[in-house]
């Protein structure tokens, strides 16, 4: 078994909305990994525009992995978002001319969070908020409307406004394992021989898997 083509923008026939993200960002500051979808019935393979305020003078990513699942309404905030706080007023005068754009624009002076990086087999729910900079772990689940501040651990569940961590998935043990195996970066072959493995519960059997002759 080879799985689904990831170079195929809609990998489910007869659903139009769930769309391989790889394949249709032009950005080369976005950077997204084979298998990772956008579900959205309104117009899925427009992901980009769910990546704001992202400037390319700015120079910051967004980075997600292989294998995850981003639910419609997923937005992420970037670092071009951001303004000035050092001076008195936060107002951004130089954009709009007429003589304004004389004054000196500071971009040294501009936070910067760097990076957004989500890991592999991460689930972002519906309407969930990512702020610029966050790191989101490999396995991890963000629910639905969340506004996610601040890194989010591998395999941990994380909900609200900020989001706070509802529980971990795994034990800490299993979790550097399952870390250890990245069955994500299998080839495709091998994924797909062991499915039945990946969704299971049994740790034990996809260490052995990982272990196993391609």
């Amino acid at each position: 078994m080879h799985g689904p083509d990831p170079s195929n923008k809609h990998p489910m026939q007869g659903f139009p909305q769930v769309c391989y993200i790889k394949n249709t960002v032009s950005n080369p500051h976005i950077l997204i990994g084979d298998y990772t979808y956008y579900d959205d019935p309104d117009d899925a393979e427009n992901f980009e525009r769910n990546v704001l305020y992202h400037f390319p003078f700015i120079g910051d990513k967004l980075i997600i992995g292989r294998f995850c699942a981003l639910a419609r309404g997923v937005k992420f905030i970037m670092n071009g978002a951001n303004h000035n706080m050092a001076g008195i007023s936060t107002y951004p005068f130089q954009i709009f001319g007429n003589g304004w754009e004389k004054t000196p624009m500071d971009l040294d002076a501009l936070p910067y969070k760097g990076d957004t990086i989500i890991g592999n087999d991460v689930w972002i729910g519906y309407e969930a908020l990512i702020m610029p900079g966050v790191k989101i772990g490999n396995g991890a689940i963000i629910s639905s409307r969340s506004v996610v501040v601040s890194d989010v651990p591998a395999y941990s569940i994380v909900g609200g406004n900020p989001a706070k961590s509802i529980r971990q998935r795994f034990s800490n043990d299993i979790i550097e394992t399952l870390e250890e195996i990245a069955w994500w970066d299998w080839p495709v072959e091998k994924i797909s021989r062991y499915i039945h493995v990946i969704v299971s519960g049994d740790v034990a059997a996809l260490k052995t898997s990982a272990l196993a002759a391609e």
